[in-house]
């Protein structure tokens, strides 16, 4: 059978996958946090037909000859641009204007928590600090963040402290910090749906997961921005010119493999 029937083949699937890709960040363009994804092709191993041959004293070199064999996906990417801020004015709303993922998870998960950059965090019945799914947000001590009854309002810094009013209008920190996690490569993080990432050994070594305070200099967290919300990092204009170039490369393709049928058909009318 004919190469290019493969090769057409692989180039379909390729942008099947690309077009999938980008039908997913489209519908995420609204979804708090997140992050945009994209589709990296790179070539299959060739077919060699004839090998290279060194130049001596006679003759010069010949180039060796390769026929390819068609395209297969190089990477699926996670883009961490930052995404634009959207002002809430709610003081629970938080974004991290910088670099570091905010860890949320049970009580009983304070050594491995989940990661994201999701900030629509509300308190609940209990006083505890919660995202949408009522999973905890920790603190840099490694313990969920949990105000006491004497709180009546409360603000939270820049530095992640959250600094409560009592009754009679005092003011003074409550001794709660809101922790971020610093991620070496946050594009090996693995993706579980509902805004959450799982640390993975490519993400940071040894799959470490240290709690450290925001707009920490050392460190190089961002900090932290309350009453406003990180929108999805996703380029409506560049999502639709890629579905156009997707779309034109899977036409392409296809035609490939059309053309590749009426060669074969010209072969087996060869015997009529």
């Amino acid at each position: 059978m004919l190469r290019s029937l493969y090769s057409g083949v692989s180039g379909m699937r390729g942008f099947q996958t690309k077009l999938d890709v980008i039908g997913n960040n489209i519908a995420n363009v609204n979804t708090v946090g997140f992050k945009g994804g994209r589709v990296m092709f790179q070539d299959i191993l060739s077919q060699t037909v004839a090998g290279v041959s060194a130049p001596d004293d006679q003759r010069g070199g010949v180039n060796s000859k390769q026929v390819g064999l068609g395209v297969s996906l190089g990477a699926i990417d996670t883009v961490f641009t930052p995404g634009s801020a959207m002002t809430t004015n709610v003081p629970t709303d938080l974004r991290i204007d910088g670099d570091g993922f905010f860890a949320v998870g049970t009580a009983d998960q304070t050594d491995t928590p989940y990661l994201t950059r999701a900030g629509n965090f509300t308190l609940d019945s209990a006083r505890n600090l919660v995202n949408a799914d009522g999973l905890h947000v920790m603190g840099v001590d490694g313990a969920p963040i949990q105000l006491s009854e004497d709180v009546i309002a409360f603000s939270i810094s820049q530095n992640g402290d959250i600094i409560g009013v009592d009754a009679e209008g005092a003011s003074a920190p409550t001794g709660q910090k809101i922790a971020v996690v610093k991620v070496t490569n946050p594009a090996g993080l693995e993706k579980l749906g509902g805004n959450l990432y799982r640390m993975t050994p490519n993400a940071n070594a040894d799959s470490e997961i240290e709690l450290v305070s925001p707009a920490d200099p050392t460190v190089g967290t961002g900090a932290l921005i309350s009453g406003q919300l990180e929108m999805s990092n996703v380029d409506l204009t560049g999502e639709f010119t890629e579905m156009i170039i997707a779309q034109r490369g899977f036409q392409a393709n296809s035609r490939i493999i059309t053309t590749s049928d009426e060669v074969l058909q010209e072969v087996v009318n060869l015997k009529r």
